[in-house]
């Protein structure tokens, strides 16, 4: 016999700082192609096609977001939760290219250095500091529990360092006439980009692979369910991502006294959902007359 509980959550209120968000950076798109083009700045026409994979990523992870809320169907009986982990990882994907790209340019500048930036490449660069930190702002609390949505903040994050380095850089080669500042910056930036990238990267693919989320104790949760009044054993324990902030179960408890009510399984997904941020739980109860077999892979 089976029972289930669900909750389906979605970041569905985050839509006025994606909308926001996607009309800063396209009007900051705007205005670096137009001063580009006016100034002969390749350096300012070659980040606003870089900024536009960063107006790319936002439709993303809103996309995403959108797509969390449709209603489940004969084919998606979970509903489209999941594009919010293929959103996440598209986004951590973006980000490596684009610091490799970064990398590369800051190991060719090595060998062969260039100007600093001109006057009006750093003042269009400081507008991007704020651009893209506003735009990180927005999303900096819901990255702590979302992938998706901190996806979307390292990548304004990586794109405000990026900025500030122009900044940074062309100021001190103004000030010092050292050409190399500028290389060694950008590898800087890099550096801690990548790091954060990485995490985003490895949790993705795991939830796509269907781990436990990491905020979940597997251990935890078998031990509660085997100290239930009545419980004999637990088996055949599945605990995955459905979204990136959605969670499922699926167990079979043991229970040779018989089949303990509703009122006992509702209390059960009520604690799950407490305690473990399990929202859609499915259990299945065994008397053990049966001799039944786990074949899916029993933990």
């Amino acid at each position: 016999m089976n029972t289930h509980a669900h909750h389906l959550h979605a970041n569905d209120h985050y839509g006025k700082p994606f909308a926001v968000g996607i009309a800063l950076n396209s009007a900051f798109i705007i205005a670096e192609v137009t001063y580009g083009l006016k100034a002969g700045s390749l350096a300012l026409l070659a980040d606003a096609g870089h900024n536009a994979s960063d107006v790319l990523g936002l439709c993303m992870a809103w996309g995403a977001v959108l797509l969390a809320r449709r209603l489940p169907s004969e084919r998606f009986t979970y509903g489209l939760q999941s594009a919010s982990i293929v959103a996440a990882l598209a986004n951590a994907l973006l980000l490596l290219v684009a610091v490799g790209g970064i990398g590369w340019e800051a190991l060719q500048r090595f060998a062969a250095p260039v100007a600093p930036a001109t006057t009006i490449v750093m003042l269009v660069a400081s507008i991007g500091v704020v651009v893209n930190g506003v735009t990180a702002w927005l999303f900096s609390s819901g990255g702590k529990d979302d992938i998706n949505i901190h996806g979307v903040f390292l990548h304004m994050v990586a794109d405000a360092a990026i900025s500030l380095g122009v900044v940074i850089s062309g100021a001190l080669i103004a000030a010092t006439s050292w050409l190399w500042i500028d290389p060694l910056v950008s590898l800087l930036i890099v550096v801690v980009i990548a790091a954060g990238t990485w995490r985003l990267l490895r949790e993705s693919v795991s939830l796509s692979l269907h781990a436990v989320p990491r905020h979940i104790d597997t251990t935890s949760v078998k031990n509660y369910l085997a100290g239930l009044e009545g419980v004999k054993e637990v088996h055949d324990l599945h605990i995955w991502a459905m979204s990136t902030t959605g969670v499922a179960m699926s167990a079979h408890l043991l229970m040779p006294s018989g089949h303990p009510g509703d009122g006992f399984l509702h209390r059960i997904t009520h604690e799950l959902e407490h305690r473990f941020h399990i929202g859609h739980a499915t259990l299945q109860i065994e008397i053990g007359d049966d001799n039944a077999e786990c074949h899916s892979g029993c933990s």
